[in-house]
């Protein structure tokens, strides 16, 4: 008995109402990650939070993304690192294309291909709406190379009162 597995799969909409991250186009949210088949190819999208690549691994790379939902984990096979080499190394936010794994309890993304995304992370720093006021100099975690910021003063308490 065979089971056809739907070719994709609805996302939400670019801009959930009252969100103020802009969801990068066709990226399926971390919290969906159960609604999909195993095997099933889908796209995430995330901010790095980790990269890992033990000795023992045998070239691959392991890296934990991060959108307003949750974490992905992403495993990348040495032939797919040598080919998206800078998204992987340098990339802050990326867009990552693989098949889903389930295993129990564990998820992952066997990545297929790897977009650097980051100057997406621009549009957070350009935005001023309801939500919050984002500034520039809020975001010194998400430094654009050649981009400038103000410093920020940042008066120390004064413990001996």
């Amino acid at each position: 008995m065979h089971q056809h597995l739907p070719r994709t799969f609805d996302v939400p909409p670019a801009q959930p109402p009252g969100r103020p991250w802009p969801r990068p186009p066709s990226a399926l949210p971390a919290s969906w990650l159960d609604r999909p088949p195993n095997g099933a190819r889908i796209t995430v999208a995330g901010l790095v939070m980790l990269r890992q690549r033990p000795g023992t691994a045998k070239g691959i790379i392991f890296i934990t993304l991060e959108d307003e939902t949750g974490t992905v984990n992403v495993i990348v096979w040495k032939q797919i690192y040598e080919q998206f080499r800078r998204a992987v190394i340098a990339g802050r936010l990326l867009r990552v294309t693989g098949r889903l794994q389930c295993e129990g309890p564990i998820t992952h993304v066997i990545a297929e291909t790897v977009e650097d995304i980051s100057p997406m992370l621009d549009r957070l720093l350009d935005r001023d709406d309801a939500v919050g006021t984002l500034r520039p100099e809020m975001a010194r975690a998400g430094d654009q190379p050649g981009r400038t910021y103000p410093d920020r003063h940042i008066p120390a308490p004064d413990w001996a009162d």
